[in-house]
């Protein structure tokens, strides 16, 4: 489907010849939903081994597959100090505690808003909760571009989260949407702890032409942004594929959604 996209902005004859391809590299846009509280959120960072030797020939510092592969993945770091707790209410129904209580940097009444456990109907396993946190991240493309959210596996631990994130793949230049960090609760005998600034995933892109490295720049929050955003938005509560829609928002979609932040 992505070789179709935008056809209309580029010469497919076959006389045009690899000229034509776009050159250099592919400019992805990042932003906020809204600027209020917006300087709580980390700005992404390109993936950098940290105090790595470089002194020995063969160091793996050196690898030039995984020098390649590193710097394909953007950090997407925490913005928040949360520590939960999984725990049924006196009726059964599934939920979280906030063990910092007091403590919490977070207010109870946002803790509301960003921390949401699906109905248990929805979970993949009926031992396994899922809980989501919701979150105002969006980037963005001006030509095929898919974005897939993996979990921080570069990152090492000490104390391992008690789940998996669940990972996910979508045509950025299509369909534009805040993003959530989604979890997979295997062990609920064990708390989710996590801490503002450490690595909470990762962002990798593809592109038509994968030599082409990308170029990440921070977006402006444009009308025409603001206006195809609100016609896709919420559309996942009304259909259940909501790939099925992509044909349909393309032809909706602006010319130009990624202006780039002065």
């Amino acid at each position: 489907m992505l070789k179709n996209l935008f056809s209309s902005n580029r010469d497919n004859s076959p006389e045009a010849g690899p000229a034509s391809q776009p050159i250099g590299p592919v400019q992805v846009g990042w932003l906020t939903t809204e600027e209020k509280a917006s300087i709580v959120y980390f700005q992404p960072e390109r993936f950098r081994s940290a105090e790595t030797s470089k002194t020995h020939a063969k160091s793996a510092s050196r690898c030039p597959a995984i020098v390649n592969m590193e710097s394909r993945y953007f950090v997407v770091r925490c913005p928040f100090d949360l520590h939960l707790r999984f725990a049924r209410s006196k009726e059964g129904k599934a939920g979280v505690r906030n063990m910092l209580g007091d403590a919490s940097p977070v207010r109870k009444s946002k803790l509301n808003d960003l921390i949401h456990v699906t109905n248990e109907v929805e979970w993949r396993y009926p031992d396994r909760p899922t809980i989501q946190v919701s979150l105002p991240n969006i980037f963005i493309a001006d030509e095929p571009v898919h974005m897939t959210q993996i979990d921080a596996f570069m990152n090492y631990r000490k104390d391992q989260l008690p789940g998996t994130i669940f990972g996910g793949r979508f045509p950025i230049n299509v369909w534009p949407r805040p993003l959530m960090w989604a979890f997979e609760w295997r062990d609920t005998s064990k708390d989710i702890i996590l801490k503002r600034g450490e690595p909470w995933f990762y962002v990798t892109f593809e592109t038509q032409n994968p030599d082409r490295p990308i170029q990440m720049v921070e977006a402006e929050r444009t009308p025409e942004l603001k206006s195809y955003m609100e016609q896709i938005s919420g559309a996942v509560n009304y259909v259940n594929q909501t790939f099925s829609l992509f044909k349909e928002a393309e032809k909706r979609r602006p010319a130009k959604l990624l202006t780039p932040k002065s």
